[in-house]
């Protein structure tokens, strides 16, 4: 498959969320990283496809007395050649409609915590649509190229009134030239933002050395080779733990609309 995804879009640097949010100046030279809440779904519907010998990584995390809020801005990303506006309303993206098969690789439950950030502060952004799409395990997107028609991977979900959007899908896969990435649109009262979403090497290694992702050999791009990832995606880099025979990560978002 190939990439003809372009970087584009501008980085809000620390110094700038801090002036957005009215934290002052002196704040921006501080450091700090805001913990993800999970709430999982009912483990009966991840299905039994992944070892439980698999363990997570442990994640460094820094702070100060004045962090930054979960609704920290984030760089907007390239939508890339494969968005297909399916308007699939539906949290379990895993499935084809097509024909009612369903995607093989490792679980995972992704949840969207969408804010809008004001000079006063985040406030929970209801009603917002949030489209998810990615590559299956062999690296493949439905509806495009020789998968035309299928519709596997791809849903939206309105976010609830607590601003959240929940989604049941699978660990992406890989293609030659880009990392693993999964992308995402939100859209509301005519404001479109999207961007990708990126996973930590180390971990994917371990996710990859299992089936069916170690059907494929060794991914030829890494997170510093990837030129996207590097237009930001540290900002974007999810913490996946483990969540009984799958994987469960949260994603913080700030809307400046």
């Amino acid at each position: 498959m190939d990439n003809d995804d372009k970087p584009i879009g501008t980085i809000l640097n620390r110094r700038d969320v801090l002036k957005l949010l009215g934290l002052g100046s002196s704040a921006a030279l501080l450091t700090a990283c805001a913990p993800n809440v999970v709430e999982t779904l009912s483990p009966t519907t991840l299905p039994t496809s992944l070892p439980a010998s698999l363990t997570t990584p442990t994640t460094a995390s820094t702070s100060t007395s004045i962090p930054l809020p979960a609704c920290v801005v984030r760089p907007e990303m390239t939508e890339g050649p494969y968005f297909v506006d399916e308007m699939l309303n539906r949290s379990d993206i895993r499935t084809d409609p097509a024909d009612g098969s369903i995607s093989i690789g490792a679980p995972l439950e992704l949840i969207f915590n969408v804010s809008h950030v004001s000079a006063g502060g985040c406030i929970t952004l209801p009603d917002a649509q949030v489209d998810i799409w990615h590559c299956d395990a062999f690296g493949v997107y439905s509806d495009v190229e020789n998968a035309q028609g299928k519709k596997f991977l791809r849903g939206y979900q309105n976010t609830d009134t607590n601003g959240q959007s929940k989604f049941l899908t699978i660990y992406p896969g890989w293609y030659p030239g880009r990392t693993v990435h999964i992308h995402f649109k939100i859209r509301v009262a005519g404001y479109d933002f999207t961007s990708q979403l990126f996973f930590d090497d180390t971990f994917t290694d371990q996710v990859y050395s299992q089936q069916p992702y170690n059907q494929r050999g060794e991914r030829n791009t890494r997170n510093e080779r990837d030129g996207i990832y590097g237009n930001g995606g540290d900002q974007l880099l999810l913490n996946v733990t483990q969540n009984g025979l799958g994987y469960s990560t949260a994603f913080d978002i700030g809307l400046q609309i």
